[in-house]
């Protein structure tokens, strides 16, 4: 097996200590690489005016392959406030470090799976028939387009002069916002195009084909978004007659979707949205199997090689300063697992996901989320497992 760099990027809050624990599982698990730190997060905006510096993109650039932690991201007027005196009032404006990542190197294609562990004792679980207590087992994956939609970052306050003269070109504008004054008016858009949109839903329909699912479901808002939703379910449509006439093509909207998941979740297998859609319906079954604590991801560009991988919990700021971390780190763990299938390390992959598999239904290791506690600094006084010590239990079963 060639050595390789990973290029690291702990980020903020918990992100430190779930991506050094994940090193170590890698390191029990064989897989042999050279880890260098990159810059990111919120200190870097705060003492540079950018949360992610050149030199992290170049790093990534060099070595491809980069495991996230967690970013801390605060609205515009809170985050300029925390700017170093010397960078106050240069006119510099926060955005999104990973955002950043998915635009700058095109990591279009967002995978998160969804699932279930048997033995955890977050899986959701409904009532059946009579009396009976049921717990279907999750396993879905979604597929996220990564780069367009909502998370654009083409929008206004007060738009210019060019931008409003464009919208009251359209009669629906003109009824409903005409008499709006230009400065009290915010716009962001939502845009799609073809190619990104092709991409995602092959990205998602080969994988139903590769993987045996029987069905993608294209989770838009085509009644009511009509451009855009409804340009993604024709495309689907298209591309799923001409190519993939085995798998079954559903349609759902994000809405119907959110109340159905708890109603029949094992019903689905690959699902595919836009970026703000995909956001939703990915946390929305995360939460099926446990929640964010289990929810994994891999963000990447395939023409690059160019892959991110990270958990999609956020950087839980009070968490990071108790004495003894106590978050989960099967998420990021699990990440670090959908790393080694991007780089073709597919048994130690699954000898990975085992170990996490058999500590889970085992169940005498179970972090705070895992036995139902409030996050507070004395849990593990109480009976929960440190974050390390929940990585001390993988490596033991590896």
């Amino acid at each position: 097996m060639a050595k390789r760099t990973i290029v690291t990027l702990p980020g903020d809050g918990i992100g430190k200590p779930v991506l050094d624990e994940t090193i170590r599982v890698l390191d029990a698990a064989g897989f042999e690489a050279d880890y260098i730190e990159g810059d990111i997060g919120w200190e870097f905006w705060k003492t540079e005016g950018n949360p992610l510096p050149q030199r992290t993109i170049d790093l990534i650039e060099k070595h491809k392959i980069a495991l996230f932690g967690a970013i801390t991201s605060k609205p515009k007027d809170e985050a300029a406030n925390e700017l170093i005196p010397e960078l106050q009032n240069k006119g510099l404006v926060y955005s999104s470090p990973i955002v950043g990542l998915r635009q700058h190197f095109g990591l279009d294609i967002c995978m998160r799976p969804t699932r279930s562990y048997k033995g955890n004792p977050l899986n959701f679980i409904r009532r059946g028939k009579g009396e009976s207590i049921e717990e279907p087992m999750v396993d879905a994956v979604i597929f996220r387009q990564n780069t367009e939609g909502l998370y654009g970052g083409v929008e206004w306050s007060n738009p210019p002069d060019k931008v409003y003269e464009g919208l009251m070109t359209h009669p629906k504008f003109v009824k409903n916002f005409g008499k709006t004054p230009k400065e009290e008016l915010s716009v962001s858009t939502r845009i799609f195009t073809k190619k990104a949109t092709e991409r995602i839903l092959r990205a998602a329909f080969d994988h139903a084909k590769k993987f045996g699912y029987k069905s993608v479901t294209v989770c838009e808002k085509p009644n009511v978004i009509r451009e855009t939703s409804g340009m993604m379910y024709k495309m689907a449509q298209q591309i799923q007659k001409a190519d993939y006439p085995n798998i079954e093509l559903w349609n759902t909207n994000i809405d119907a979707q959110m109340m159905w998941l708890t109603k029949n979740p094992e019903n689905y297998g690959v699902i595919v949205a836009g970026n703000m859609f995909g956001d939703i319906v990915s946390d929305g079954f995360a939460g099926l199997i446990g929640g964010l604590g289990f929810a994994c991801s891999a963000q990447f560009n395939p023409d690059s090689g160019i892959g991110v991988f990270e958990p999609t919990h956020g950087s839980a700021p009070k968490y990071a300063d108790y004495p003894v971390s106590i978050v989960n780190p099967i998420a990021m763990v699990e990440s670090a697992c959908m790393m080694l299938d991007f780089i073709d390390e597919f048994e130690m992959a699954k000898k990975i996901r085992k170990a996490v598999a058999e500590v889970i239904e085992e169940g005498k290791v179970r972090t705070y989320d895992m036995m139902k506690m409030s996050g507070r600094p004395d849990v593990v006084e109480k009976g929960a497992a440190s974050t390390t010590a929940m990585a001390d239990a993988i490596i033991a079963k590896l």
